[in-house]
């Protein structure tokens, strides 16, 4: 990968990153809970979002193992779900914000780059069309994985609002292990990366259809992958 587009794809991870989390504050802060202003959360500066072990290390780990799938993410941003007006709703919500979020953020990047593509600015071997191109897939990676219905996944969120009583119980009960086991299945049985990896090339192919952009995304990508 050339210099300039690792440089330009580690801009816009961090920006991707933080405003998937930032979404998550500014939702409870409009439904009600302030706890993420209160603690100085509700911002779109990297710092307050960095985590170390889930921004750096895991990242760092996956990539030195050679692994296929690489992931990572931020601080979870804090939500006292009490404080919202309708706990339950808006928990679901606020738990969807984050996909949503980076969807936007994809279908962004798409009509820059047709914008660019159309005034000459970008080709398909030009590093911004590679920053681009791995742009869209990266939001498109993060609103997949992080809608994996498995606590404390943001999926978990919208799940949560159709169980009650035991089923409810249970399944909160995941939280402390969930990302063990999402790390653990991923790194241990790399078959399951295959619907994964299908669902984020999916989701790439949606978004830059409509746009016509779906061919010069892909031979970036490859461009990249191969490179």
């Amino acid at each position: 990968m050339k210099a300039w587009t690792v440089i330009g794809v580690a801009g816009v991870a961090i920006v991707s990153i933080t405003s998937h989390e930032a979404a998550h504050g500014f939702v409870a802060d409009r439904l009600g809970d302030p706890t993420a202003r209160e603690r100085g959360r509700l911002t779109l500066n990297p710092i307050p979002h960095i985590d170390l072990i889930f921004t750096i290390l895991l990242p760092m780990f996956l990539i030195l193992s050679g692994s296929g799938f690489i992931f990572g993410g931020a601080k979870p941003v804090p939500v006292d779900v009490s404080r919202l007006r309708h706990p339950r709703r808006d928990w679901a919500l606020v738990g969807a914000a984050g996909p949503v979020v980076n969807v936007i953020i994809a279908v962004g990047l798409t009509i820059v780059l047709l914008i660019a593509t159309l005034v000459g600015l970008a080709d398909s071997s030009s590093s911004l069309t590679e920053v681009l191109a791995v742009g869209i897939s990266l939001n498109a990676l993060l609103a997949v994985f992080n809608l994996i219905p498995m606590p404390p996944l943001d999926g978990s969120r919208v799940v949560q609002y159709f169980l009650s009583g035991d089923a409810l119980a249970l399944y909160l009960r995941l939280d402390r292990f969930g990302l063990l086991i999402i790390m653990a299945a991923v790194y241990f049985v790399p078959q399951l990366q295959v619907p994964l990896s299908r669902a984020i090339f999916g989701l790439v192919m949606l978004i830059t259809t409509p746009f016509g952009m779906a061919p010069v995304v892909g031979s970036a990508l490859r461009s990249v992958l191969v490179g």
